[in-house]
């Protein structure tokens, strides 16, 4: 088992390999911009084991149990995001939010129960509704064994940090796929100007969708042209009724987490969240059926705000929630930025990415830097 943190030193990114963006960028390019957000990973690695586990803590550890204003939104509904009804009703998120792969939703859902009750038993007191999303990592991953255990949600969560963050092969995305190349886990972030005071919104992605011939970067249709291997979509791999065939291209998830600092309303999160497939299509995906697409965006202002717990007493003239909020006339340049935001962050995921081989011998083909470099070169 690999704890992966922080990306190695001299580890290229997609700007590194000429993939112009829009956009400011925060000084890590990557959702920890957002003051507060961390995010922590188990990796397990080992042959026919290929999964994991991501945290992301939109307050960190001392701050879990108090809210963030929060929305949902799915695009396609073949995936699993839990505690997305109590989201949607109340319009706030109290707890870690974690990623997995698909069979190990339950596992650590009760791994998150058992870490809170333990760190902070004023906020199990009550009830809880862990926030654990999924992807399939079934192509490599021998995802119907028991591998992903209740104590990875607290060591992931443990593990947590800000500043700058591993991509690629890590976490909850060790054996995920995207476009038919090696995928996994990705983030970026994008500055936004409101007065004279600046906001971060900040995305992170586990991407695991799309067919090969899809990809797009800036445009440049990368998919189609690449010359790597693509075993997902031209073997027979896939078990249906006992016949071995290939899989319907496309086919996967993705799981976005967006977070800003910026005070908006649990509407307005539900519009930033509306933005993240258009940031999904600017890499080319048209959203396949088989595909579980479901985003979450969250804002860490008005800390205090948007709580929902049973009160100790009658209601008095002081119990009230005071919140400051951003106009939607102004709203946006928080939209822009999240669809730049999610847009480099899929090309961080597939940069990042390095070919794998798992359960089975199936292999799984990074997308090549030398085709980004030509691709993207002055003199191409």
């Amino acid at each position: 088992m690999l704890s992966a943190m922080t990306a190695p030193a001299g580890t290229p990114r997609a700007r590194d390999l000429g993939v112009p963006f829009d956009g400011t960028q925060g000084p890590a390019n990557a959702i920890t911009d957002v003051p507060g957000v961390e995010v922590g990973y188990v990796t397990l690695s080992d042959g026919p084991v290929q999964t994991g586990v991501t945290a992301i803590l939109p307050r960190g550890r001392d701050g879990v149990g108090t809210a963030c204003a929060a929305a949902t939104f799915s695009l396609n509904g073949n995936g699993e995001l839990t505690g997305r009804s109590w989201i949607d009703e109340s319009g706030s998120l109290a707890l870690p939010v974690l990623i997995t792969n698909s069979h190990a939703v339950g596992t650590i859902h009760r791994g998150v129960v058992d870490w809170v009750a333990l760190e902070h038993p004023a906020v199990a007191a009550q009830w809880m509704l862990p926030v654990v999303g999924e992807t399939w990592d079934g192509y490599l991953n021998d995802i119907n064994g028991a591998h992903v255990r209740q104590e990875h949600a607290a060591e992931a969560i443990m593990l947590a940090h800000g500043g700058p963050i591993a991509e690629g092969s890590v976490g909850g995305g060790t054996g995920m796929n995207c476009y038919a190349f090696k995928g996994g886990s990705g983030t970026a972030s994008r500055v936004v100007a409101h007065g004279g005071s600046s906001y971060t919104v900040g995305v992170f992605l586990q991407a695991n969708f799309g067919k090969r011939s899809e990809l797009r970067l800036a445009g440049v249709p990368l998919g189609r042209r690449s010359a790597a291997p693509n075993p997902m979509e031209e073997s027979d791999w896939f078990s249906l009724d006992g016949v071995q065939q290939s899989s319907v291209a496309g086919a996967g998830s993705v799981i976005a987490v967006v977070a800003t600092d910026a005070p908006l309303l649990p509407g307005q999160l539900a519009a930033i969240a509306r933005r993240v497939p258009l940031g999904l299509a600017r890499t080319g995906t048209t959203g396949s059926h088989f595909s579980g697409d479901i985003f979450l965006a969250f804002s860490t202002a008005n800390a205090g705000a948007f709580g929902s717990r049973m009160p100790a007493g009658p209601a008095t003239d002081a119990d009230r929630d005071t919140i400051a909020a951003l106009p939607w006339g102004h709203i946006d340049a928080f939209f822009e930025a999240t669809v730049e935001a999610v847009e480099e962050a899929v090309a961080n995921a597939l940069v990042a990415a390095r070919d794998a081989v798992g359960r089975a011998g199936h292999a799984s083909y990074a997308l090549p830097h030398a085709e980004l470099r030509a691709a993207f070169s002055p003199t191409a």
